[in-house]
Parts: C-alpha cells; sequence; structure tokens
C-alpha cells in the first residue's frame, strides 16, 4: 500500500484538482518534465511535495486554513525545486511551527502516542525489529520503553555508549548497586543502543541507508511502547562551510546533493519524494542553550547531505576523482551562496521520516573542518574529542531543561527485565543474529 500526503478528507473544489491531476498523470505518465517522479497510490492519487496539504487536512483550523490562503491553497502533482524551497522559506517561525504541529496532532493519538502509517503491522502476530534485537512478542517494549521521551542517535557504538553515561550523570539516573549500562540490541551485531530514564542513546551507523533502517525499527518501537510525543534527535559530526571547525550547526532545514528540500527513494519501481523537514522552533531553542561562556560558536542553517564521503562532497583526496580543485571550490562556494553551512551524510532521511511520522526531531553536529579550507580533517585526536561533546552537552542542557519543565528531573531507577516471553526472546536473538 502507497501512502498519499494528501488527506482524507478534501474540500469539493479540490476534489476537481484531484481529478485533473489523476487525468493529467494517466496521459504524461509517472515522470515528470523537470525529472523529478511522483509515485501514485493504489488508487491514482499523486502525493504531492512542497505544499501544505503535506502537513495539514483541509477540515483543519481556521488558523490552518488561514495558513493555507497565504501560502498555497492548491495541491499540484509536482512542484519545482524552486517553488518547493520558496513555500517554507518564506514562512516566519510562528506559522511553520503552527503548520509543523498541526501535522503532529494528525500523526499520534489523542493521548499523544505514535500512530503507524502501515496498517499492515496491526495485522502482524509479532513485529520482529530484527537489527535491535527486540520484538513485540518476546518483550514487554510498553515496560522496558514506555517512559522515553528522547532518543539520541549518532554513528559509532563508542559515541553512543559516551553520551548514555554523560546524560546519566546529568539527569542524575541511578543504576542498582552492582549493576551496569548493558547494550539492549547487542544480539544484533549492527546498532547499539542504551536506556537511560526516558533517555534512549543509539548508534545509527553512517550514510542514509543506515539511518532509514533504524529509523523505521525506531519508530516501530515507539508506536508499540505506546511512548508518547518522543523527541528524535541526532548528534553528530560534518564540514563546515566558510565556518571554522568546533563549531555547534542545529539544521534548519535539510537538502541533498541536488539542493532539493527532499529525500529521494524508488518504492515498487516509482520514485517518491517526501520533505525533509524539522521543528525550526526546537532548532532555534537549542542555539539558545549555549552559554555565553562556551568556547564555541551556535548557530542555525541549511544543511547538505550526500550519499558519499568523497566524490559525493567534492573531496579531491578519495580514490576518485575527475574534477579540479577549481571546479571543487566554485560549486562549495555555490553551496554557501545557497545557503548551506555545513555538509553531512543522513540529515534528508533523517528529517524525512520523522516528519513524515509526526514526531519531533532536530539535528545538532559540530563541524570538524571548514571545506573551503581543505578536505582532510587536521585537528589533533585530543581536539576532535573535546569539539565532539560540543553537542552533547547542548542536547544534554535541553533534556535536563525539559524534564525540569515537566517536573520529572529527580532520581530516577532502572526498570526492572521486562521479558515476556524466554522462548520468543531466544527465538528473536537467534532470528537478529542471522538476519543479514
Amino acid at each position: 500500500m502507497a501512502w498519499n500526503y494528501r488527506p482524507a478528507v478534501v474540500e469539493e473544489e479540490d476534489r476537481d484538482d484531484v481529478s485533473a491531476q489523476r487525468n493529467e498523470q494517466n496521459m504524461r505518465g509517472s515522470s515528470d518534465s523537470n525529472g523529478v517522479g511522483a509515485s501514485t497510490d493504489a488508487g491514482g492519487t499523486v502525493p504531492t511535495i512542497g505544499t501544505l496539504t503535506d502537513s495539514v487536512t483541509d477540515a483543519a483550523s481556521p488558523r490552518i486554513q488561514e495558513l493555507r490562503e497565504k501560502y498555497g491553497k492548491k495541491a499540484r502533482r509536482v512542484v519545482t525545486l524552486e517553488e518547493d524551497e520558496v513555500k517554507y522559506e518564506e514562512m516566519c517561525d510562528e506559522d511553520y511551527s503552527e503548520l509543523m504541529d498541526e501535522q503532529h496532532r494528525q500523526l499520534r493519538h489523542s493521548d499523544g502516542t505514535v500512530k503507524l502509517r502501515n496498517p499492515n503491522i496491526e495485522l502482524m502476530d509479532q513485529d520482529i525489529l530484527y537489527h535491535l534485537a527486540l520484538g513485540s512478542g518476546s518483550h514487554d517494549l510498553h515496560k522496558m520503553f514506555g517512559d522515553v521521551k528522547y532518543v539520541c542517535m549518532g554513528g559509532t557504538p563508542k559515541r553512543m555508549e559516551m553520551f548514555a553515561h554523560f546524560i546519566m550523570d546529568e539527569i542524575g539516573y541511578k543504576l542498582p548497586a552492582g549493576t551496569q549500562l548493558q547494550d539492549i540490541s547487542a544480539y544484533s551485531y549492527r546498532y547499539s543502543m542504551y536506556k537511560v530514564g526516558p533517555v534512549l542513546s543509539v548508534s545509527h551507523g553512517m550514510g542514509v541507508p543506515s539511518v532509514g533502517i533504524l529509523l523505521h525499527e525506531l519508530i516501530k518501537l515507539m508506536y508499540h511502547a505506546k511512548v508518547k510525543d518522543p523527541c528524535f534527535i541526532r548528534i553528530g559530526t560534518c564540514g563546515g562551510i566558510g565556518i571554522d571547525g568546533g563549531t555547534v550547526v542545529v539544521t534548519e532545514s535539510a537538502y541533498d546533493g541536488l539542493l532539493r528540500n527532499s529525500y529521494e527513494l524508488a518504492i515498487l519501481g516509482k520514485i517518491e519524494h517526501r520533505p525533509a523537514l524539522l521543528d525550526r522552533r526546537l532548532a532555534h531553542h537549542l542555539v539558545g542553550l549555549k552559554s555565553p561562556d562556551d568556547p564555541y560558536e551556535a548557530i542555525t542553517g541549511k544543511t547538505m547531505c550526500t550519499y558519499d564521503f568523497y566524490e559525493g562532497q567534492g573531496r579531491l583526496d578519495g580514490a576518485f576523482c575527475n574534477f579540479t580543485e577549481a571546479d571543487k571550490m566554485e560549486y562549495l562556494q555555490r553551496l554557501r551562496d545557497f545557503g548551506i553551512v555545513n555538509i553531512e551524510m543522513e540529515c534528508t532521511i533523517f528529517a524525512a521520516l520523522t516528519h513524515y511520522a509526526g514526531i519531533r526531531a532536530a539535528i545538532v553536529c559540530v563541524t570538524l573542518l571548514d571545506r573551503l579550507k581543505g578536505d582532510q580533517v587536521m585537528a589533533p585526536k585530543e581536539v576532535m574529542m573535546e569539539w565532539q561533546k560540543r553537542p552533547q552537552t547542548l542536547v544534554a542542557r535541553f533534556i535536563k531543561n525539559d524534564l525540569a519543565r515537566l517536573g520529572q528531573l529527580q532520581t530516577l531507577a532502572a526498570a526492572p527485565s521486562a521479558i515476556k516471553s524466554p522462548r520468543c526472546f531466544q527465538f528473536v536473538q537467534q532470528e537478529s543474529q542471522a538476519h543479514e
């Protein structure tokens, strides 16, 4: 079943637009003249990208209706990249946040728990999260993870283990005597996961595919655990564009290598684009947590995601290079002129899938170098280790302040074992180990 961005409730005047779009799609095929394809659902309705119908229903509140009138009401089959960019960039923070809040309300149950945009899951006897070594039949996921509020993820297992210990000290989480933090997903041999009270600390590997697999299973985990209003935060490293190494960048908008504010994927042989949108209000809030005493700058900005560390990022030091340094510098300058402040390898899929799931999300990275000055990271190891603590510190402040606001910053104790079925648990371990 293919999901359609356009809501089920449609005004009469918009029904004609949808019918016209279907006819045009049947006549012209699945690829637009600008090269950006659009997938269709079983009924032939074409999802839109970059229009407000991605986020709000036509039967929305008067205020949301006003926003739709202001920024563009009619659905289009596919908008051009420039139109897509303008639709969101021209919105003030208040309007943009209202739009995000409205979508998030639609994609959650009334109690704040996560909805899944996949009806097949409810029909399954057991949902095995292969890459996390967890299962809905083998584990009491609600008992294990029902109190989670913050899902923090980063590239390497070691970094996220260190963050787990760091956040444990910051929020005053107490382990029972004689115990230590355990890697919940150790039997998957793929990702590492640590739970520190309301905080999950998870490694996501490197690049879009690895993050995508993890996000699918983490979002399902939130659903099975009945987690209320979770917040996902990626903590990582990146290369800066015109900014010094050690600068903390909180992503405001995510773009791919063609400067499209969307994530592209092929589903059943058809190209689909999903808007790569993040919570702009959360991004500004995180930057505002920087202390005047912190020895670094913290900024918000546009982030570009690539599928490759070398050629895709215009590096001259890979195994292959078919362009000159002048070509590289012209490209990087073009990125800077567009407003890109940093480059990494995960932001589009992270933004797109969290947005599609209606989950509040942010990306906080530290730059390891200014790409306008070189390709290789030359900072000493001890300096880089200190730099990598900077986004962790900012995120820890957010979590600590948020828990205090909720009246939940108190001594926390670890939960007991939540294995529902030892037999199913052993089966899940075997399946996770064997699933290649």
